[in-house]
This record gives C-alpha cells, structure tokens and sequence, in this order.
C-alpha cells in the first residue's frame, strides 16, 4: 500500500440502542490511504479510537466481496455512497478527496430497527423470503439439460434476478421504505423457471402479504431503488412482481 494519506472528517451516526436517542459524532482521521476500501477505513478509524481507549463504531460487514449485502452503510445520503452498482465494502476511498467531510448513517426504515451505530436488525427481508417457501423439485440427480428447455432470454433474467444480496439498498433508498425491488426480484426469479411453477400462485401472495407485515412501504415508481442497487437490478422486477400478484388473485 502506498504512502499517500488523506485527511477525512467522518460525522458518523452513534446509538446505544434502539431504545435510546441517535446523535452524530464527528471524527478527524489524517492517515487515511486512497486504496483502504471504505470499510477498511473505518477499521483504521475503529483502531485509533480503540488505541484512545475510546468507543469503535459499530457497523455491519462479512464477506467484504459484495457477496453477502451486510455493509449497509448510507455514505453522504446515498446508499452503498457514490459509487454505481458497487457495494460499500467494494468503495474505494480514491472516490473521495483529501479534506472531504463524509457522513455515515444506517439504513434508515421503520422495518430495519437500529441495533447499535450503523448496524440494524434486516431480517424482515429474511421473513419475506421464508414466506416465499420452497420449490418442490427433487433433490436427486439432476435431469437431463434438454428435459426442461428454457430460453436463453429467460435463464439469463432469471439469473439477473438472482444476483439481488438482499442488503436492504432498495429500501433506505426509497422515499416510501418498500421493499419492492428485494420482493420483486426474489418472486421473479422463480417465475421465470419452470421450477418455480408449482408454488408460483402462493409464493407471490404469501411474499408480497409478508412484505405489508413488515411494515414496508409501497412503491411510487420513484426509481431510486435501481439506482442505489449494487447489483443493477432492474425495476422491470417490480412490474413482474405485480402481474404475478394480480394473475394469482385472479385464480
């Protein structure tokens, strides 16, 4: 790593609790390095502070791939920050400037109640999901490539639909919190595939039921959740979610 240095003010969110009052805390960080990702930098900050003997912050993070959707962290009003189709542990500080002032807040959403700092609780996604149930295909050997033709159009939608981490962008991203995009992508996906067929009907009622639960709110047709996504997943998801929706009501 080189020797290049920045110097950052962090105005970070700080919370106890869910229960307690949120304020912001500013930080002075002179060493930080162009090529530390953005979570790398909030380790070196965490180290410093914890050197002073002082409260880290605490944030959300695992694979650091842009694999698993944990670093949901909203950077200068933007989820995942400036940087399109990129996850906030695959940020570069090189997107910043020396003397930038940055602000760090969680996701915020009625649904994503605030554990601690910038860490909140995302598993109404994981309920969404598990309403959604299983496919009720065979778990032996696979069948032959040729039994089940499928479009390459439509293996490749489906795939695109797959890609969704789940971290929630959508959401913090929308004036309405809905989890739309998240719902609609996960529902899309299978219908797409014959494999999905069986359960398609109860699978979009029971997801799009769950998500009203959760006490997300609905989509205005804003956009702002394909913008912010990590992955470039398309709003188009959201119409098929609907049609799926009112074609299983229909019966």
């Amino acid at each position: 790593m080189s020797s290049e240095k920045m110097k950052l003010t962090l105005r970070v969110w700080k919370q106890k609790d869910g229960a307690s009052k949120g304020r912001f805390e500013n930080y002075i960080l002179e060493d930080a390095n162009p090529h530390m990702s953005f979570l790398e930098m909030l380790d070196h900050l965490n180290e410093k502070l914890m050197k002073e003997k002082k409260e880290p912050i605490e944030f959300d993070h695992d694979c650091r791939e842009g694999i698993c959707g944990s670093c949901n962290l909203m950077i200068n009003g933007i989820a995942h920050g400036p940087q399109q189709k990129t996850a906030a542990c695959q940020l570069h500080m090189r997107h910043f400037k020396d003397g930038d002032l940055i602000t760090v807040e969680p996701w915020r959403a009625t649904a994503f109640p605030i554990i601690k700092d910038l860490v909140v609780d995302r598993y109404a996604l994981d309920r969404i999901m598990a309403a959604g149930g299983y496919v009720s295909v065979g778990t032996n050997s696979a069948p032959d490539a040729n039994a089940i033709p499928i479009t390459k159009r439509d293996a490749d939608l489906a795939m695109d639909f797959a890609t969704c981490i789940g971290c929630g962008a959508c959401v913090a991203a929308c004036p309405n919190a809905s989890a739309s995009l998240f719902t609609g992508a996960k529902i899309a996906q299978f219908s797409l595939l014959p494999q999905g067929g069986p359960e398609r009907k109860r699978r979009v009622v029971n997801m799009v039921d769950q998500m009203e639960k959760e006490g997300f709110g609905d989509c205005s047709n804003y956009a702002e959740c394909e913008a912010v996504c990590p992955v470039g997943i398309s709003i188009d998801a959201i119409a098929r979610m609907r049609r799926e929706y009112m074609g299983a009501m229909k019966g």
